[in-house]
């Protein structure tokens, strides 16, 4: 690599950390007391999936291990946001599954969320934002193969 191919890929990876860094500053301010993000990004898989998972695929899905995972969805099934049963067909796998009260939880999250997303959108313009989606997301699935 060059020196400034280096240099390019220096600017992106600490743009990206910075972002990230910002995003999840912001996120934690706005969500409802008690929850964090991984407890809403759980909520809003399951949440627009509408099928349960084993844990062992939110692990995956989440690029988290699956210690991590199971930490994630003790804390909402405590909260009463998931409810995990026995796989019917494999009795050592688990299923979990949002509930009504995490379905509640989830949508006053993104209520919450949606102002602070709203007025980002607002102020960089939409075009901004459709024009770097693409990018963003070559670049997750990219890193997603490794």
């Amino acid at each position: 690599m060059t020196d400034s191919s280096n240099s390019l890929a220096v600017t992106l990876f600490s743009e990206i950390l910075t972002s990230d860094q910002l995003v999840r500053n912001r996120l934690s301010r706005v969500l409802p007391k008690g929850m964090e993000i991984s407890h809403f990004s759980v909520l809003n898989h399951l949440a627009r999936s509408g099928e349960e998972r084993s844990p062992a695929q939110l692990a995956k899905t989440f690029h988290v291990t699956r210690g991590a995972m199971t930490n994630t969805l003790n804390r909402l099934e405590l909260s009463g946001y998931i409810h995990i049963r026995p796989d019917w067909d494999d009795a050592r796998r688990k299923m979990v599954a949002i509930s009504p009260a995490g379905t509640l939880a989830r949508d006053t999250a993104l209520n919450a969320i949606t102002p602070m997303v709203h007025a980002l959108i607002g102020d960089m313009g939409e075009d901004k934002v459709r024009a770097a989606l693409p990018i963003l997301r070559e670049l997750r699935l990219r890193l997603a193969g490794d």
